[in-house]
Order: C-alpha cells, then structure tokens, then sequence
C-alpha cells in the first residue's frame, strides 16, 4: 500500500516537469558556453527547458546523451544512453517481475553533480529509476 501511494504522488508530482523545446536564441550564454566548454565540438544539439532549467540533447557516435544545467550554467546531471543488459543486475530482475511482459523501450545511466550514478530504465510510459546496485528507488511519468 505504501508502495501505491509514494508512486502515485512520485508521478502527480513528477507531471509538474514537462519539459518545452526552446530555440538555441533563448538559451543564456552562460549556459551555452559553459556547456560547449564541457562538451566541445557539439554542433547539433537540442535544448529543452525543465522548469527554470535547461536540458541539452546531443548524439555522440551513435550513443545519445544528455546534460541538465541551471541557469548559471551548473551542470545538474549527465545521461547516457546504454543498452539494456547494462542495467544492473537487480533492477532486470525488479522489472520483470513487476513488468511481467513488458519491454524495456530505452535504459540510460545518469550521474548527478555529486557524481551519484542511477539508471534509468522506460517501461510503458514510466521511468523507472534504480541506484548503482539496481535497488528501486522511484517511477517518473514520461
């Protein structure tokens, strides 16, 4: 029961976040530059905004990345996109049997400011977010 209730107010809360493509002009330089100094040579990148923030969206070879800074430019967090036998272990198992029958679309690991790694694995239209060991921490509505 408390599992219910912490996943229904992690996704109402979670719905609040939808992010908003903006042209590259309504991107801050601070962000921009900041940005291009952590990731140089990226020419064909999208930006987002999520709330007061800033979600860049490149392709590197043929792995797809994204990075969220602040509007100083502060990078929050990192995703990669990996492929699905990179999920921990742990979190396979939590999704096959909580997903019985369902397919994994998309798995990403994602590292913090902190350097905190969690991957982040879609099933249906959830993320599913687990820690470095694939123990369950939250679901985010896509």
């Amino acid at each position: 029961m408390k599992h219910s209730i912490l996943t229904c107010l992690v996704l109402l809360f979670s719905s609040f976040a939808i992010a908003q493509r903006v042209s590259e002009k309504e991107i801050p330089n601070s962000v921009k530059s900041k940005f291009l100094i952590s990731h140089p040579g990226q020419a064909h990148v999208k930006w987002e905004k999520e709330k007061e923030n800033y979600e860049a969206s490149f392709t590197s070879g043929k792995t797809k990345h994204s990075t969220l800074l602040d509007p100083n430019g502060n990078i929050l967090e990192t995703e990669e996109e990996i492929s699905v036998k990179q999920l921990p272990a742990n979190a396979l198992a939590y999704i096959q049997k909580t997903y019985k029958n369902k397919k994994i679309k998309e798995a990403a690991r994602i590292t913090d400011a902190h350097g905190t790694v969690t991957f982040e694995a879609q099933v249906t239209s959830i993320d599913l977010i687990f820690d470095k060991q694939g123990t369950y921490i939250k679901s985010i509505a896509d």
